[in-house]
């Protein structure tokens, strides 16, 4: 799939944090991915997230998706993977992932 780089601010002392929304087809997976653990296991996963392998060039990481009102599924993009594969705020790039 194709996502967005975007950026949130944590304020003064919180930092910034990158994020990769995920939508579509891959952000539906997540969700019936979210449900059934929550139905196998009786409860639900922190802040009901789904861990996840992502993909982007070259690089692999193990994180977790999250959902959220406003952005569907996000996960968090760290600073080495944006250096490794040049990845600038705004601008799409390709992803998949694994879970």
């Amino acid at each position: 799939m194709t996502s967005t780089l975007w950026r949130w601010s944590g304020g003064e002392n919180g930092g910034d944090w990158f994020f990769a929304t995920i939508d579509g087809a891959a952000g539906e997976a997540l969700s019936g991915t979210a449900l059934m653990q929550r139905l196998e296991t009786g409860r639900r996963a922190g802040f009901g997230s789904v861990k996840v392998t992502v993909y982007v060039g070259a690089t692999e990481w193990r994180t977790s998706a999250f959902p959220s009102k406003e952005h569907g599924w996000m996960v968090p993009v760290k600073a080495a993977v944006r250096k490794a594969e040049g990845l600038v705020e705004g601008e799409a790039f390709a992803l998949s992932l694994a879970f």
